[in-house]
């Protein structure tokens, strides 16, 4: 899958996953895909990271793609590791372009006007509107739909299963990400059957 937006329509919710172990991997992917989340992130903030988008890769269903790219060595890196798409918490030239050159999809953070013309300017329409709660919100997103009326975003900070309705609801939002589906403790007590019970939730909103 080469297209960032057909990723993003997988499902109203892409889980931020921060996995330290990578035993937890694989029942991991396969308890979100079960509750039809199918696009992943793990995000590069843990020693394990790569190995488990490793682990994660060949799980049936998954679309695993990589957070928390901060600069193109991290990026190639996620790629080497089987990433099928990258999430930067901002935008920069640099990403941009070599994200390009690997032909992996990008979906890079943005949180002003500005970046969000920077990224228009690269030819990119896709973003990730970070940290969206302390950015403006959904009324900020509401207000980028008249003068960027061909940008598209996945709102992602502050997010829960109380406000994800009031962004998905947005024409301009084609999904949100979350980190309530499948936390750090609920990883850690193994509980597949609860995360799988969180994704059918999430996949269900709209």
């Amino acid at each position: 899958m080469s297209d960032i937006a057909a990723i993003m329509q997988l499902a109203p919710v892409i889980p931020v996953l921060t996995v330290e172990h990578v035993a937890d991997a694989q029942p991991l992917a396969e308890a979100l895909v079960a509750g039809g989340l199918r696009a992943l992130e793990i995000t590069l903030r843990t020693p394990a990271a790569l190995d488990v988008i490793r682990a994660m890769k060949d799980v049936e269903g998954a679309v695993v793609g990589a957070g928390t790219i901060l600069a193109p060595k991290h990026l190639d890196a996620a790629f080497q590791a089987g990433a099928r798409f990258i999430v930067s918490p901002g935008l920069t030239e640099r990403i941009a372009e070599e994200a390009g050159v690997a032909g992996v999809p990008l979906l890079p953070g943005v949180a002003t006007a500005t970046e969000v013309m920077r990224g228009l300017d690269l030819g990119l329409t896709h973003f990730k509107f970070f940290p969206a709660e302390q950015a403006g919100g959904a009324s900020m997103l509401k207000a980028f739909a008249g003068p960027f009326a061909a940008a598209r975003f996945c709102p992602t900070g502050g997010v829960s299963p109380g406000n994800a309705e009031t962004y998905l609801a947005l024409p301009n939002v084609l999904c949100v990400g979350g980190s309530w589906i499948a936390t750090p403790e609920l990883i850690a007590a193994g509980a597949w059957t609860e995360i799988t019970a969180r994704a059918r939730a999430a996949a269900a909103l709209r």
